[in-house]
């Protein structure tokens, strides 16, 4: 089986929500957001690659430590977008031996093991480059575009693009699997949409539009469960769950 290496995006300071400490540590029913992902992706990645600032290194460090679940730890040093988090992958010990890398937000609580495990049985067996989770909603912040064929053609982050969200449409949930070497080429690249119009960071769906583009092979499963789609920007995403 190819080798997959697990990486968190948990750079996410707390601030925006209002928290003293990174959001990645807010308790869903007395267990911390990323230990409940670390214990999903334990089965992929023994010891996974989180992505951290200098501020939540620590916090974050001592909560994996005293749940006695090894990690990786690269710092992201300021807060320049989600490509460039991404890119820090590089500075893993753990970058060399992987062949596909299981990303996911470091702020989604409700992810399903069972999504995961379809979500890369498709990748490896249809022998995809990029593969992602998605769901139909009502105004998707993210915009999943598909050509007539059904094929993906793109993703829009409607903010960084400058629009407001359609009424509905299909958006994906924070979580992906990719073959590492295309899609760290492509974000180290100075190519259209790599910077958000809002926010002026350096994004992560605009490299599905350049690697459709580049011929590569990708998949969006809309398989997404509805609880899936909550994340945490706000203390009230999360009411009734807590």
């Amino acid at each position: 089986m190819a080798e997959i290496g697990a990486l968190i995006a948990a750079a996410g300071r707390g601030s925006r929500a209002g928290l003293p400490f990174p959001k990645t540590l807010y308790p869903i029913q007395g267990k911390p957001i990323l230990l409940r992902i670390f214990e999903m992706l334990r089965s992929y990645d023994a010891q996974p690659t989180v992505i951290v600032s200098p501020s939540g290194a620590d916090p974050i460090a001592q909560s994996l430590e005293m749940a006695q679940m090894p990690a990786h730890f690269v710092i992201q040093p300021e807060p320049r977008g989600m490509g460039d988090a991404v890119l820090k992958y590089a500075q893993s010990p753990a970058y060399a031996s992987a062949e596909h890398v299981l990303l996911i937000w470091g702020d989604v609580p409700f992810v399903q093991p069972e999504t995961v495990s379809e979500m890369v049985a498709a990748h490896l067996r249809e022998d995809n480059d990029f593969t992602f989770v998605t769901r139909r909603v009502a105004r998707p912040y993210t915009v999943v575009s598909r050509d007539a064929g059904g094929g993906v053609a793109g993703v829009i982050e409607t903010r960084e693009a400058g629009g407001a969200p359609p009424s509905e449409g299909e958006r994906d949930i924070g979580l992906f699997v990719f073959r590492k070497r295309p899609v760290m080429e492509t974000l180290a690249q100075d190519l259209p949409g790599r910077r958000g119009r809002s926010t002026g960071e350096h994004g992560f769906l605009y490299v599905i539009e350049h690697l459709v583009h580049a011929g590569r092979k990708i998949a969006a499963l809309p398989i997404a469960k509805e609880i899936e789609l909550v994340s945490l920007n706000s203390l009230q995403d999360l009411n009734g769950f807590t």
